[in-house]
């Protein structure tokens, strides 16, 4: 290969021989083609590494690195090493790519400087298998137009599938991935968000993202509803309450139970909680009184926690707070 490639696409493969071939393939149909990609096979127990040296020896763009069984982070940790480019470009081998993703994400980042990174939309596959949740999350992702909409729903879901994510290499060299009790990718995007960096969308469907139950996604306790909530207590801990031991609740059905117990991990506790439902309102709940909304132009101004589930529910709370002035992000975040 002459020169160093502008674009490093990380790719970390285990047991994907059925699928690695039309992803390489995928990769190779790019519109762009100054690209090296880093494939880090993870101690593949099928014919993913054959393929892999196989696709490798037809063309040399394809870089295979295999190091044992030693599992994802390690995996992407080792790879990130490896990448030349100047923008890294992550990729799953059970995945596809639109021929125009590389060059899309390329230019995105060359017109915004002031970007760590972009994601991009997404279409999921096989669309038979899909349940109502899923493609709800894929409207939800496909919403996403900027770094503002990432920024403020940050804390709802992971607001970037990870597939997606195209970032500066010197960004990455800094963050890199960590092992923690959640989703690597989650903990990644709310780090960089927690320091300020800005991250973008391509609004273009740019990637075709397999969901099926052999997924890591779905076979990994790290990746578990219980550890989303662990992980978004953490951050909120770290950052939005971080001087606010007191804070507000508002919701207190099955998503604002949740993320109270994980805040109290952490010693953060309502001082208020606030609910709709009249067989709560008046009442106390762990030490917190149970208010209406309109308490809140009474209470003294703490941060506020918005953590109820449904994107109508939330749109509503957030005009309802936004004609009391509180302002998102500053007075409010919403934690689904």
């Amino acid at each position: 290969m002459k020169g160093i490639p502008r674009v490093s696409v990380l790719m970390p493969v285990r047991d994907a021989a059925d699928t690695l071939g039309a992803c390489l393939r995928s990769l190779q149909r790019q519109s762009f083609s100054d690209w090296e990609c880093v494939l880090v096979d993870d101690g593949s127990r099928d014919a993913s590494l054959a393929v892999a040296r196989a696709a490798q020896a037809r063309d040399p763009r394809i870089r295979v690195s295999a190091a044992g069984r030693h599992g994802i982070v390690p995996a992407l940790n080792r790879g990130i090493d490896l990448c030349r480019g100047a923008l890294v470009l992550r990729m799953d081998a059970d995945d596809l790519m639109h021929r125009e993703r590389l060059s899309a994400q390329w230019a995105a980042l060359e017109a915004e400087p002031q970007l760590a990174a972009v994601g991009c939309h997404v279409r999921l596959f096989p669309r038979r298998d899909l349940r109502r949740g899923s493609r709800a999350y894929e409207r939800w992702l496909n919403r996403m137009a900027g770094p503002d909409d990432v920024e403020r729903d940050a804390l709802i879901e992971c607001p970037l599938a990870h597939p997606t994510l195209a970032i500066r290499r010197d960004v990455l060299h800094e963050y890199r991935y960590r092992d923690a009790p959640w989703a690597e990718d989650y903990d990644l995007l709310l780090r960089l968000l927690a320091d300020g960096r800005r991250l973008g969308v391509v609004p273009r469907r740019l990637l075709l993202w397999r969901h099926g139950a052999e997924r890591l996604s779905r076979s990994d306790p790290r990746y578990a509803l219980p550890q989303f909530v662990e992980c978004k207590a953490a951050f909120l801990a770290e950052g939005f309450l971080a001087d606010a031991p007191g804070y507000v609740l508002w919701g207190y059905g099955d998503t604002g139970r949740a993320l109270r117990r994980a805040l109290a991990r952490h010693d953060r506790h309502p001082a208020h909680i606030v609910e709709l439902h009249p067989g709560r309102l008046g009442q106390t709940i762990h030490g917190a009184p149970v208010v209406a909304p309109d308490a809140l132009r009474q209470l003294p101004r703490r941060p506020l926690v918005v953590s109820v589930s449904g994107e109508e529910p939330r749109a509503q709370i957030r005009a309802a707070l936004a004609a009391m002035d509180f302002r998102e992000l500053h007075d409010f975040v919403v934690a689904a």
